[in-house]
């Protein structure tokens, strides 16, 4: 019988913890959540997405979004207008306080990446994102 320690499902998870308070960490100052920040990832690529498009790009659902969105909204990151064409969808668009903080919230990614990947070699680190990306 294999060890707990053996199963994947728990070395990922421990894994994901280590990251996630990493990235935690350095989100801390901004006041953002790691979900927000992929959100301002993908508005900083597309700004002006209807809310629909960020959902399927990050694989979260409309209930749990609409959520974080309207955060963001109240916390001055993102405004919400409905589209001119379909009233009935609502683009988000990045506000000047996201615009101002982009380097920074960008390097903040860059510098957790860094810390998580740190005992890796180059090797193994673009070996676990190839790996990453097929368990996906």
């Amino acid at each position: 019988m294999e060890s707990f320690e053996d199963c994947i499902v728990f070395q990922l998870a421990k894994a994901y913890q280590r990251a996630h308070g990493i990235l935690k960490e350095h989100l801390r100052p901004y006041g953002l959540t790691s979900v927000q920040r992929l959100i301002l990832g993908v508005l900083e690529e597309e700004d002006g997405l209807a809310a629909g498009e960020i959902g399927q790009r990050l694989v979260l659902d409309s209930a749990t979004l609409s959520g974080i969105l309207e955060r963001m909204a109240d916390n001055g990151w993102i405004s919400k207008e409905p589209d001119p064409n379909d009233r009935r969808v609502v683009r988000i668009f990045t506000t000047a306080k996201a615009k101002g903080l982009v380097n920074e919230l960008r390097q903040a990614v860059i510098d957790s990446n860094q810390a998580v990947l740190s005992p890796l070699s180059l090797e193994e680190k673009i070996l676990l994102k190839r790996l990453l990306r097929d368990l996906r």
